[in-house]
């Protein structure tokens, strides 16, 4: 029976408060002042004195300004701008400490408020952040006026599909007058272009570990996990991806369940023989360090069809480009090769944030691979800088609960879709498959001034 696809969010709270945005200084004998100068003046009306310059609550406590709450403060700058004499707001220098530098502090805040809640953050004074620059910024997604028709996709009046399909697909069918011939492919969907990939090894605890595969299981998507990790917490499904090394092969014979894909950390034609022979009916996805090209055109030819293409979390492959031109780099070459829609992509690396889904998909990929955003949904702090997956450290908050941390997952996931949703709404889009490679729907900063640039004495020196 046909059952539309939906996300159950629920309150699941941070059990770390995140430090305030900013710092609420306020002289109280200033204050004091300012108070009894009102008294005077007002001859003691209550309610003028005790007006607050502050819609958002920071001075609405037992003792108003004398002990402001600071979480509340939005950084609008009324208060000081109309009481400069007793009232400064500051930036919090432990707010900033959060993250690293690619994962930044307001990142942070916007994934924690969205694990928390699973709505979509809006700030009503509107974006105030720069409308270019570099890596992901420097697309952006081509919002067309006569889409009408699937601008409600959101609210429920319209049905936007964002399920994506993962497998072997024959490059064409072959029909006869009484049934199809030739192969049909190993195909499976499911319901988001999202699934979870491998946590570094500073995570990789049962808690997070049980907690990444229940989640997988609510939302009906993937969890990448390695092999030796399963066998050691005894988990199984049809959510998880089991990660094999060469090292591992023989780990394949004491699987207990038929996963619907299996991965290959590294190319070799006798494990992926292997594994195809253990599991016929399993897809087989190969596992590979952005750039790839060459080595993903041979892997094609030996028969693979499903890719796991991955960048550092900073979105930088090995040879220090970002993962959009590297994306579109695989994405032109499988063209080039007369076979992309033969072939899944799934994209991994520097995705941390609900637009950069539909960049990446855009660029080329059917699906993308999450990693840091989990992480952080989960309050894991970053230790340093969080740049190479084996390298990486994360410090967990204590006593994590896996039924939190799965609604918090389950919340940012909810989210995410919704954003999904809006940004295809926008595009006039009613399915994501059709977004896979739709470049004719984006714009990228470098090529537009180039293009407008380009003659103008001085430009790019």
């Amino acid at each position: 029976m046909y059952r539309r696809y939906h996300l159950h969010i629920d309150s699941a709270p941070d059990v770390t408060l995140l430090p305030s945005p900013f710092l609420v200084r306020v002289s109280k004998a200033g204050l004091a002042g300012f108070l009894l100068k009102e008294f005077i003046q007002y001859r003691g009306n209550r309610t003028i004195i005790l007006n607050r310059p502050c819609m958002y609550g920071v001075f609405s406590g037992p003792v108003g300004g004398f002990a402001p709450r600071e979480h509340l403060c939005v950084g609008c700058l009324r208060c000081t701008t109309q009481y400069p004499e007793f009232v400064k707001i500051l930036p919090n220098p432990a707010r900033s400490r959060l993250g690293d530098s690619y994962f930044t502090p307001e990142r942070v805040g916007t994934i924690c408020y969205e694990a928390s809640s699973g709505k979509i953050p809006v700030k009503g004074a509107g974006y105030r952040g720069q409308f270019g620059g570099e890596g992901w910024d420097g697309l952006w997604t081509d919002m067309s006026e006569i889409v009408r028709p699937t601008r409600d996709g959101i609210h429920g009046r319209e049905f936007i599909s964002t399920v994506i399909d993962i497998g072997t697909k024959p490059p064409c069918l072959a029909l006869t007058e009484q049934h199809l011939s030739g192969e049909p492919g190993q195909v499976f969907s499911i319901p988001t272009p999202v699934l979870f990939d491998v946590p570094p090894a500073s995570l990789l605890t049962d808690t997070v570990v049980k907690t990444l595969t229940s989640a997988a299981q609510a939302i009906e998507t993937l969890a990448v996990l390695p092999i030796g990790v399963l066998r050691k917490a005894a988990l199984s499904g049809r959510h998880i991806v089991p990660l094999i090394t060469r090292a591992e092969a023989r780990a394949i014979e004491d699987l207990r369940f038929e996963p619907a894909m299996l991965e290959l950390a590294e190319w070799d034609q006798t494990l992926l023989e292997r594994v195809q022979r253990q599991f016929p009916r399993s897809v087989v996805c190969l596992r590979m360090e952005l750039p790839s090209t060459a080595t993903l055109l041979r892997a094609v030819d030996s028969g693979v069809r499903v890719f796991h293409l991955l960048a550092n979390y900073h979105g930088r492959g090995s040879d220090g480009r970002f993962v959009i031109d590297l994306f579109r780099e695989a994405h032109k070459a499988l063209v080039a090769k007369r076979c992309r829609d033969e072939v899944t992509i799934l994209g991994g690396g520097g995705i941390i944030a609900a637009e950069h889904v539909p960049k990446a998909i855009i660029c080329g990929c059917d699906g993308v691979s999450l990693d840091t955003p989990l992480f952080v949904a989960l309050q894991a702090q970053f230790v340093g800088e969080t740049v190479s997956r084996d390298a990486s450290s994360f410090k967990l908050p204590s006593g994590l609960a896996v039924d939190w941390g799965v609604q918090r997952i389950t919340n940012l996931m909810a989210s995410w879709r919704d954003q999904l949703l809006e940004v295809m709404g926008a595009m006039g889009l009613r399915e994501v498959r059709r977004m896979r490679g739709e470049i004719g729907r984006a714009m990228f900063q470098k090529e537009l001034e180039e293009e407008a640039f380009s003659e103008i004495a001085g430009y790019g020196s």
